[in-house]
């Protein structure tokens, strides 16, 4: 097999790294009384100690200046139920809160009804990386939901899809 020094297509890329299953989440916050939010795929663990967490922003997200000034968020994990959540999430310019259940976290970040999980931070560092932003928050409040029915939602190869079996 030869490496080629040729640059990566932006396309194959995606199709690519479509093929590593995620997670779905919507990251929240609220500032002047106004809920703010996007639905996001690129959320992760980053120390235990001090409980950090992680997403990528675009960088030209309408959402994220809003959440940046408000300086904390929320990460609501999305259940297998919630397809509609996050496509609603996903849109610009649209009224993303519309027909949404929600209550405010202990920071005061919306928490949406019927997600999986939900973990409520502040905003710890952000650095530029690409077209994209990696914020870093610092957990202050967590909620793990007890049930062995929900299933989270998860994207694979450009499709919503669950788990159909556990190894």
């Amino acid at each position: 097999m030869s490496l080629s020094s040729t640059a990566i297509e932006p396309l194959r890329f995606r199709e690519v790294l479509g093929h590593y299953a995620s997670g779905l989440t919507v990251i929240t916050s609220c500032i002047d009384d106004d809920p703010v939010g996007f639905t996001c795929q690129s959320f992760y663990s980053v120390s235990v100690n001090p409980p950090l967490v992680s997403f990528s922003v675009m960088s030209g997200s309408g959402s994220y200046p809003r959440i940046r000034e408000a300086g904390r968020f929320a990460v609501n994990i999305l259940s297998g139920e919630q397809v509609g959540i996050s496509n609603q999430f996903a849109q610009r310019g649209a009224d993303k809160w519309h027909g949404v259940e929600w209550q405010d976290s202990p920071l005061g970040n919306p928490l949406i009804a019927g997600s999986l999980h939900w973990l409520d931070c502040e905003i710890h560092a952000e650095h530029a990386a690409g077209d994209h932003l990696i914020v870093i928050g610092e957990v202050k409040a967590l909620n793990l939901e007890q049930t062995d029915i929900a299933q989270p939602l998860l994207y694979f190869k450009g499709e919503y899809c669950n788990l159909a079996t556990r190894v």
